[in-house]
């Protein structure tokens, strides 16, 4: 009986340590406009129930998430900042980029609109009316997406607000829209995250130009594993099998279902790299 007893226990504790065994984890560096916008609480739990594999998330900048991934300490990186990207995959840190979505660019500031930026015909004009308005304009000042697009905006213009208007803040999108509301000022944000933050913050869509057909807003996202040839010991196959996913009709499908008040944010791309 005692031996009975004995082999019962060990089958339990063998089997009480497969069930424990852990779960595997997959690294990803990604923007703050996917974690402030609240996104990511929608695609990364349904990804995890899936394939039983925990997405570790650091949210940064762009600019910062591809450092990241450069430097081996992600397995896959979620952002927005195409030449970024393109280098990041020359340069062979990268494979399998593929795009996953787009939402555009918006200028965003308090509800009076100081500086009248709301019927602008074109985005120059709107920089231009930023600049001469005076009014104060917040900088994301971080490489991130949002930064690279906001500063090759002032740079096609060649002209940028004086240093007493301009701020840097070094924040992420939530943070700057925050600050922006506190300073009445002006900011570059993209449409996701001015949802997520758009009741805590009041301020305003002074200039959208994507429903100007100004395509100079627009705002791709792309997924690239880190390169195992450079770090061997990544999760290779779990970056693998996220970007799969979320390039799939499933991950497609969770994609066009987030919104915000009922407006869709982000729109798929199609499953092509």
């Amino acid at each position: 009986m005692m031996k009975k007893i004995l082999a019962l226990l060990a089958a339990g504790l063998i089997f009480g340590q497969a069930q424990a065994a852990p779960t595997q984890v997959l690294k990803m560096s990604t923007t703050t406009s996917t974690e402030n916008s609240g996104l990511l609480k929608l695609l990364l739990p349904a990804f995890e129930a899936q394939t039983g594999i925990r997405v570790q998330v650091i949210a940064v900048g762009s600019g910062k998430a591809l450092e990241l991934a450069k430097n081996g300490d992600v397995d896959v990186t979620l952002v927005h900042a195409r030449a970024a990207e393109n280098r990041f995959v020359a340069e062979g840190h990268g494979v399998e980029r593929r795009d996953v979505m787009h939402n555009d660019f918006i200028l965003v500031g308090p509800a009076s609109d100081p500086s009248a930026l709301k019927g602008s015909r074109d985005l120059n004009q709107a920089l231009q009316k930023i600049i001469a308005g005076k009014a104060r304009f917040i900088g994301r000042g971080d490489d991130s997406g949002t930064d690279q697009m906001e500063k090759s905006y002032w740079a096609a213009l060649g002209a940028k607000p004086a240093s007493a208007q301009y701020v840097s803040a070094g924040l992420s999108m939530g943070e700057a829209l925050n600050m922006a509301a506190q300073m009445g000022a002006y900011t570059l944000t993209d449409r996701g995250t001015y949802a997520a933050y758009r009741m805590r913050t009041g301020l305003a869509i002074v200039y959208q130009g994507d429903r100007l057909g100004d395509r100079r807003m627009f705002n791709p996202y792309g997924i690239i594993a880190v390169n195992p040839r450079k770090y061997p010991d990544i999760n290779h196959a779990g970056a693998q099998r996220l970007i799969e996913w979320i390039t799939s009709p499933q991950g497609r499908a969770h994609i066009a279902a987030f919104k915000v008040d009922g407006q869709q944010l982000f729109f798929p791309a199609g499953a092509g790299k």
